[in-house]
C-alpha cells in the first residue's frame, strides 16, 4: 500500500510540475514590466488572475468524500487531485478597463490572458514626453484553462463526533521556482444531537477549511538590446537574474455535508461558501528605459542605473477571488480499508475533484 501512494503522488507531482513548467515559461518575457512600475504591475494581475483564480478554487476541492466523522483514533490517509476549470470569459481582458496611466498606447483593447488563446495580444508602447521608450507585443495565452492542485490529506477523529484534517505538500522545485502547500480543516457532525440517529443511512456535518498555496515563479525580463545602456553599478549580464514573483493564495471553504451511506457506495454533497484572495509580489531587479535629454542631442530612450527598479517598487498585486455559495455533488467507493472518490463542485471557477485514500473507521 506504501508503493502505491507513492506512486500516486508521483504521478500527481509529476503533472502539476508539467502544468507548472508551463506556467513559469509563460512568464519569461514580461515586456509590459518596461512601463512605469504601477502600468506593469495593473498588467500582470489582469493577466495571471484567471490561473490564480483556479488554484484558489482547486485548494477548496477535495476536502471530504463522506459527511461522517472518524471515531475517535480513526484516521484516513488520502491522495487526490482538485482541478479548476477556468471559464471562457477569462480567457481575455480589456486594456482599457485596467486603469493603465496615458502613456501606455495599444493597437487593440482585447488582450489574452493567460489561459487565453496562444497568440500575440495588442501592440502597445510606452511613452514619456512624447518619445518612446518600449514597444512591444502584450504575451500570448497557453490555451490551457485547467489547473491542477495536488493534495495530501489526513484525517483523525476526535471525541464528540468531531474529526480534524490537515493537508500538505511538501516544498517542490520546479524551473527553478518551487510551491507548496497547506492547509486544515474541521468537520463535525449535527446527525448525533439527534434521537435514533445510529439507525439512519445518512449523516449530516458541517465543515470548514482553510489551504494556503505559496509559489515562487521565476520571471525574466532584459534590457531590450535595441536601445543604448549606459549601466555603471549594474551588470546587466548578472544583475536581473534573481527575479521572481513571489505568489500567495488562500482559500476558505465553509460547508454544510450530507451524506447517504450504502455497504459499498457512499453518495455526498455540500452546499456552502467559499472565498478565495490571491498576493502577488515581485523581488529582484529589473531594468526599464528612462528618457534622457541633453543640449546637443535628440531626447531618446536608454538603460541606466536610475531606469533600475527593485521589486518592491511594483505595487502589490491582490486578486480576490468571487466570494459566495459552491455546491457539489460526488460518491465514495469503498473496499475493505481502501477508497476511490470523484466529484463536481459548481461555483464561478468549477472544480471537478478526485482522490484515492485508506480509511480505518
Amino acid at each position: 500500500m506504501n508503493s502505491l501512494f507513492t506512486k500516486r503522488l508521483g504521478v500527481l507531482i509529476s503533472f502539476f510540475s508539467f502544468i507548472s513548467s508551463v506556467s513559469f515559461s509563460q512568464l519569461e518575457n514580461l515586456d509590459i514590466l518596461r512601463s512605469a512600475p504601477s502600468d506593469g504591475a495593473k498588467f500582470v494581475q489582469a493577466y495571471v488572475t484567471p490561473w490564480a483564480n483556479a488554484f484558489g478554487a482547486g485548494l477548496n476541492g477535495g476536502w471530504y468524500n463522506t459527511a461522517k466523522p472518524h471515531k475517535f483514533g480513526g484516521f484516513d490517509i488520502t491522495t487526490g487531485v482538485n482541478v479548476g476549470f477556468v471559464p471562457s470569459s477569462a480567457e481575455t481582458f480589456d486594456l482599457s478597463s485596467i486603469g493603465l496611466s496615458s502613456n501606455v498606447k495599444y493597437d487593440a483593447k482585447i488582450a489574452p490572458t493567460v489561459a487565453g488563446p496562444d497568440e500575440d495580444g495588442p501592440n502597445v508602447t510606452y511613452s514619456s514626453n512624447g518619445v518612446e521608450l518600449a514597444k512591444f507585443n502584450t504575451p500570448p495565452g497557453t490555451d490551457w484553462k485547467y489547473i491542477p492542485v495536488p493534495t495530501l490529506q489526513v484525517g483523525i477523529g476526535l471525541p464528540l463526533g468531531t474529526e480534524v484534517k490537515a493537508r500538505f505538500i511538501p516544498k517542490i522545485n520546479i524551473e527553478d521556482g518551487n510551491i507548496s502547500l497547506w492547509g486544515v480543516g474541521i468537520m463535525h457532525s449535527i446527525m448525533q444531537y439527534f434521537p435514533g440517529n445510529k439507525l439512519l443511512p445518512f449523516d449530516v456535518s458541517l465543515f470548514a477549511g482553510y489551504t494556503s498555496l505559496n509559489a515562487n515563479v521565476p520571471i525574466s525580463l532584459d534590457p531590450d538590446p535595441s536601445v543604448s545602456q549606459a549601466y555603471s553599478t549594474y551588470n546587466p549580464s548578472t544583475a536581473f537574474a534573481d527575479q521572481n514573483m513571489n505568489v500567495k493564495v488562500g482559500s476558505l471553504n465553509i460547508s454544510a455535508i450530507a451524506s447517504f451511506n450504502l455497504p459499498v457506495i457512499t453518495f455526498y454533497g455540500g452546499l456552502g461558501y467559499s472565498k478565495t484572495r490571491t498576493g502577488i509580489e515581485l523581488s529582484g531587479y529589473y531594468p526599464t528605459p528612462v528618457l534622457v535629454t541633453s543640449a546637443t542631442a535628440a531626447p531618446k530612450a536608454q538603460y541606466n542605473d536610475s531606469g533600475v527598479k527593485k521589486g518592491e517598487d511594483f505595487p502589490n498585486m491582490d486578486i480576490e477571488n468571487f466570494s459566495g455559495l459552491r455546491a457539489n455533488v460526488g460518491f465514495r467507493v469503498k473496499m475493505a480499508c481502501v477508497t476511490i472518490h470523484a466529484d463536481y463542485t459548481r461555483a464561478q471557477y468549477n472544480i471537478v475533484s478526485t482522490g484515492l485514500g485508506i480509511s480505518f473507521r
